[in-house]
């Protein structure tokens, strides 16, 4: 995922019951239980996570290097080096990244697109059915 190095650590966290109104910044990891209304960015200099839980909802875009989804997005999302969707995952809006891993039951209404140089493919993982 980030060249064998170790994932960031979360060190932020949107608790369920709060909501954001307006684009958010974070470094390192954030978990998202709650609500933004606005884009989340992590900062491009640091290697980044996003976990978007079931409870949470965003709705603007999202740009991280690794996206885990398992609740709502209503904008676009960028993932610079991957992109996790779980099974209760909804996206409304164009999703760019590098490697996609899809569980059964995740929706996506929009484009998928990797972001690959040249014409190389991008790398998929198949998501074990964990039922």
């Amino acid at each position: 995922m980030f060249n064998k190095k170790k994932q960031p650590p979360i060190k932020s966290l949107i608790a369920e019951g709060s909501q954001i109104d307006g684009n958010f910044t974070f470094s390192d990891g954030l978990r998202v239980d709650g609500a933004i209304k606005g884009n989340i960015y992590a900062n491009p200099e640091m290697p980044s996570i996003l976990v978007i839980s079931e409870t949470a909802s965003v709705v603007g875009e999202i740009h991280a290097d690794h996206i885990i989804i398992n609740g709502t997005v209503t904008g676009d999302v960028h993932a610079k080096l991957m992109l996790e969707l779980q099974p209760k995952a909804r996206i409304e809006g164009n999703v760019r990244y590098s490697a996609l891993e899809m569980h059964q039951g995740a929706l996506i209404a929009g484009q998928l697109r990797p972001l690959v140089a040249g014409e190389e493919k991008p790398a998929l993982k198949l998501a074990a059915n964990n039922a």
